[in-house]
């Protein structure tokens, strides 16, 4: 079993892999699975479609859709679809869609059909007189403004969020494993170093082992590796006061996100800095100085290197190395602070073995959305064994893919056509298998 978790070493966010054994494929691989019919009243109106370009039409990734006045968001996937649940006493409304470097759009929930829905959202274009006039004299300035007001700018009152967690695991292009999860995250204050709390609420997956190579691969620390990419909340894994000089920043051409001016930063580790490090863009509020995106990946320059920092564990005959490792974090605001919104992160290595001529290509992604979010005016905290453990192997959690209602009222990132087709592949070969009587009553 090839067990790859996200750690911190050094004060430095970076993904471990931990090879530990391999298992064989058997006729009961599927045995996992299983159906949850749940029968529940349907409370909510859902909405569906995609968010495109106006001009090229292409799909905008990561784009944010939220019900005005309330906490009530999801964000689009890959191919620029969205799925959106709204409580059915909620008869009137807007939806506001924003997406880094566009005009904001409102949309009534009147002008909404329940399907194939296009929104196209127009480039927001940059005076140059009015970046030219504004822009800071120093870049690392900027960043160090920006982390220093993190207790002015961010939530300073402790909240319960609803989040939707997804992880997936890809032999190349093939979804081989897919895992997701609603949990509830006790988020602590961002102007006090108290850590915040994980508590899952529900979950499934499922997994093709013979997609695998007799590998199985399995994520260790579930929603906590989208989490901590938290950069404003946990800056010392990335921008520690020591850290922060090791790295070189640059302005690039500013944009817009919800029609405000943003300035891009461009960060790098200096050329004599050998440790592994990070490189990416900063998306900077220009008014406020607030970060309101950040994506960025780690540096690795040496695989031998990066290989020591991850791999804790192999056999003999194989040796692994990430080829890249990428992280983003975007976040919203609502009545003048901003919270975390949405992160994802990408990791992508080899496997090469001894005895074969070619190598295995491995992907994980692991992305979260908060759904929905309320003040904790009670100060609720969760009791030491309802929390998520931080090396949580939520694939090991969840109990297997159930019918299309299994989420009920809460909000899902829509999964991939690709994630889709795997899942249905997998629950028509389970339907097979139980009408052949493989799969005991206990499944």
């Amino acid at each position: 079993m090839l067990r790859c978790n996200f750690i911190f070493i050094r004060k430095h966010l970076i993904t471990a892999l931990l090879v530990l054994s391999f298992i064989g494929i058997h006729d009961n691989s599927y045995a996992s699975f299983y159906f949850q019919e749940e029968e529940q009243e349907i409370n909510y109106n859902s909405y569906s479609g995609e968010i495109l370009d106006s001009d090229s039409k292409k799909p905008l990734v990561f784009a944010t859709l939220t019900l005005e006045g309330t906490n009530i968001s999801t964000v689009t996937n890959t191919e620029g679809t969205f799925s959106l649940k709204i409580p059915k006493n909620t008869v009137q409304g807007n939806i506001s869609i924003s997406f880094l470097g566009y005009k904001t759009k409102i949309v009534s929930l009147n002008e909404l059909r329940p399907e194939n829905n296009e929104i196209l959202l127009d480039i927001a274009s940059i005076e140059l007189s009015e970046v030219n006039l504004t822009v800071p004299k120093s870049a690392e300035g900027l960043v160090r403004e920006t982390l220093a007001k993190k207790g002015d700018n961010y939530f300073n009152d402790p909240t319960i969020m609803t989040a939707f967690y997804r992880e997936t695991i890809k032999k190349r292009r093939k979804n081989v494993s897919l895992s997701e999860a609603v949990v509830t995250i006790y988020k602590a204050p961002y102007n006090t170093p108290k850590r915040d709390a994980i508590q899952l609420y529900k979950a499934r997956k499922s997994t093709d082992y013979s997609k695998l190579d007799t590998v199985a691969l399995k994520l260790e620390g579930g929603p906590f590796n989208t989490l901590y990419v938290d950069i404003m909340k946990y800056p010392e894994y990335i921008f520690t006061d020591e850290d922060i000089s090791k790295y070189s920043f640059s302005f690039d051409q500013s944009t817009r996100v919800n029609d405000r001016l943003i300035y891009v930063v461009n960060f790098e580790q200096h050329n004599y800095i050998y440790e592994p490090l990070y490189k990416g863009k900063l998306y900077i509020d220009s008014e406020n100085k607030i970060l309101t995106s950040a994506i960025y990946s780690l540096n690795i320059t040496d695989p031998d290197k990066a290989s020591k920092l991850f791999v804790r564990k192999k056999p003999a005959n194989a040796k692994v190395w990430p080829t890249d490792v990428a992280y983003r974090v975007d976040y919203r605001e609502k009545d003048g602070r901003w919270y975390y919104g949405y992160s994802n992160v990408l990791l992508e290595f080899k496997i090469n073995w001894d005895d074969r001529f070619f190598n295995s290509v491995y992907s994980m992604t692991a992305e979260m959305a908060i759904t929905d979010w309320e003040l904790n005016t009670e100060k609720a905290n969760l009791k030491a064994r309802e929390k998520m453990k931080s090396r949580i192997i939520l694939s090991d959690e969840a109990s297997g893919f159930s019918d299309p209602e299994f989420w009920g009222e809460y909000n899902i990132i829509e999964p991939e056509k690709s994630i889709e087709s795997a899942i249905k592949k997998i629950q028509r070969q389970l339907k097979r298998s139980r009408s052949r009587g493989d799969l005991t009553s206990a499944f």
